[in-house]
């Protein structure tokens, strides 16, 4: 197992990728530090401590992204940190509080504690491909998304694309701290997550994904950037572990028109009352591409959508969100 005896850390534990990072890490090997906002909140912590593995290699830790130093215990002593705590909020009042604030913020606290102890070799930071393909260019049949894009903030701010414009600080921030302090990172831009969940909570993108599928009258006329949530634990894995992996990883397994998913569902589940129409009139917009030649360099082979969407069912009825 390629994390025997490597004690690595993971930051918002809970959250639906890092609880698959730390499930991922665990299998590997690894003793993993993972922090979470509250000890006590069986919702956020027990999917975690019944993990295989976990009573003997995983140890949570209470840290707020806001409190500089309160990472300096989770980092300590750790060779590799994963950096996924950031909220994931796509309306809100209050962008700077609740999103700018807690990602910018708290991506410099985590790097801060980074840089005060040699055992860290690298930091691998989930950022989003909302950093990357949001600046005003037309997503035309022929464009292909990839690494060197960049998010353009006065473009997302007009937007109110308030997300975007908290992953876009967040990661700029974050490449200009590593630089100056000399630290090595590596940054994951996942697309539209879905698959299996291990909180007993949903999360925004399979929150998505259960509206439509249980009484929603309309799908959305757009095309979504889909990865497999299980693809996203590994890439954060090999940025860790390949000593070659350098700069950002955009992943996105398809982009996909919400209408294909639908055929997805209606196909492997009839009894779902599922959407027919589509929100709009207009003609389905067009697709694009995002580039995966530099995830493939990870050694990444991206689950089908067919299985990953399945999967994402599958988990939605049996942690009783939906009758099948």
């Amino acid at each position: 197992m390629s994390g025997e005896g490597r004690v690595v850390c993971v930051t918002g534990g809970s959250g639906y990728i890092a609880s698959w990072l730390v499930k991922l890490l665990i299998h590997h090997g690894y003793t993993v530090k993972a922090s979470v906002r509250d000890l006590n909140d069986l919702k956020k912590t027990e999917h975690l401590r019944v993990l295989d593995g976990a009573k003997e290699r995983l140890h949570l830790f209470k840290a707020n992204l806001l409190e500089e130093g309160s990472f300096d215990p989770i980092v300590d002593g750790c060779e590799g940190v994963f950096h996924t705590a950031s909220p994931v909020i796509l309306s809100t009042n209050d962008p700077q509080a609740e999103l700018l604030d807690p990602a910018v913020r708290g991506t410099l606290n985590v790097l801060k504690s980074c840089a005060k102890f040699p055992s860290v070799k690298r930091v691998v930071i989930t950022s989003s491909i909302s950093a990357v393909m949001f600046n005003g260019k037309p997503l035309t049949p022929d464009v292909v998304i990839d690494e060197t894009w960049n998010s353009d903030q006065a473009f997302c701010e007009e937007k109110q694309l308030w997300y975007a414009v908290s992953k876009t600080l967040a990661e700029a921030a974050a490449w200009k701290f590593s630089k100056e302090n000399g630290i090595d990172m590596v940054t994951i831009n996942p697309g539209f997550v879905i698959g299996p969940f291990l909180q007993p909570t949903l999360n925004i993108t399979t929150e998505v994904i259960l509206k439509h599928v249980n009484g929603a009258q309309t799908y959305p006329n757009d095309n979504y950037r889909f990865v497999d949530i299980r693809d996203v634990g590994n890439a954060h894995i090999q940025a860790f572990e390949r000593p070659s992996a350098s700069g950002r990883y955009c992943l996105v397994a398809s982009v996909t028109h919400f209408s294909e998913v639908l055929n997805i569902v209606r196909k492997h589940y009839p009894s779902l009352q599922l959407p027919e129409k589509c929100v709009d009139e207009k003609p389905f917009v067009s697709k694009y591409e995002v580039s995966n030649e530099k995830a493939k360099t990870l050694g990444i082979d991206f689950t089908p959508l067919e299985v990953t969407v399945k999967d994402t069912i599958e988990s939605l009825r049996e942690k009783g969100f939906l009758k099948v």
